[in-house]
């Protein structure tokens, strides 16, 4: 089992916007003004080339699917919350706790991969919004694929018995907590933490009870070197990044520039030991989106047929 993948899924946004559902709880959201958001869905298309670009150009392949405008999906850009690929040949999509995000669920990308990729397993969670029940793909759960656990910081997004159902379904191990961030409790565990190989970026700091934060830090310790960050480092999205490899088999850190701009120098070198960063400008998607470049990337971990 890898723990990284060199083929990833995005999607192109076409109605790129503010969500006013999604900023319910998502704290890294902000509303443009009528000015900006004239001009916000061009500034993301543009962010959006230039990430993929840079992704390929680092030896990164990246199937791009162009987002289809009837519906308008304005958090289309982050579908890592609503499917997932697992190398057993598993795809899950997943329920939503925004209503105007389960119209990004489209089974004809499912469809398009299991062309080229080797599909055994199909599992559909969406009939868990009929009980409010969520939980939003690698947004809610951070994956140590190697050692099958599942990091989930519980929220209004991420459902303790629906994880772990999803755990017993994908034989993993869940290993919870709850967090707060700038004073606010955290919706996503991936703007907390992550995890490469070798390597686990976490702040700590974000867990407010003692006991959870120690069994947090001893569980990533055993499998990996850990960099902490800290709450200020964790509103520039330092914890949203993502590990993947290229065709030569490097390991890559990939965040925004942003991400990178809040890390120390000692935190940069020690990331380094282990994975090469690689960062790209997105501070519209960021703002407005409230996501950032780990929100952007679906792992594909499917056997090519």
């Amino acid at each position: 089992m890898d723990q990284v993948t060199s083929h990833v899924l995005m999607i192109r946004p076409l109605a790129f916007g503010f969500n006013a559902e999604t900023a319910e709880n998502n704290v890294f959201q902000h509303k443009p003004t009528a000015i900006e958001g004239s001009i916000v869905s061009n500034q993301a298309l543009q962010e959006f080339d230039d990430f993929v670009r840079l992704l390929e150009n680092e030896g990164i392949q990246v199937t791009v699917i162009q987002d289809t405008l009837n519906p308008a999906k304005p958090d289309a850009v982050f579908p890592n919350n609503w499917i997932s690929f697992h190398q057993d040949g598993t795809v899950i999509t997943y329920p939503m706790y925004s209503k105007l995000r389960r119209e990004e669920r489209r089974e004809d990308i499912v469809q398009k991969l299991s062309g080229s990729f080797d599909l055994k397993q199909r599992i559909h969670l969406e009939d868990f919004e009929l009980h409010n029940q969520f939980l939003e793909g690698t947004g809610s759960m951070v994956l140590d694929r190697v050692h099958k656990i599942a990091y989930a910081c519980i929220s209004e997004r991420t459902d303790l018995d629906l994880l772990n159902e999803w755990c017993a379904k994908m034989n993993y191990i869940p290993h919870t907590f709850h967090g707060v961030s700038n004073g606010q409790p955290i919706y996503h565990t991936n703007v907390m933490m992550a995890i490469a190989s070798k390597v686990a970026i976490v702040c700590l700091d974000c867990l407010p009870d003692q006991d959870e934060r120690s069994s947090l830090s001893d569980t990533l310790s055993f499998h990996h070197h850990v960099v902490e960050i800290s709450d200020t480092q964790v509103q520039s999205f330092a914890g949203n990044m993502l590990a993947l490899k290229n065709k030569s088999g490097e390991e890559l850190m990939v965040m925004s520039a942003r991400a990178l701009e809040s890390l120390s120098a000692q935190q940069r070198a020690e990331i380094e030991k282990y994975c090469r960063i690689v960062a790209s400008p997105i501070p519209t998607i960021e703002d407005v989106g409230g996501g950032s470049a780990r929100c952007m990337i679906a792992e594909v971990f499917l056997d090519p047929k």
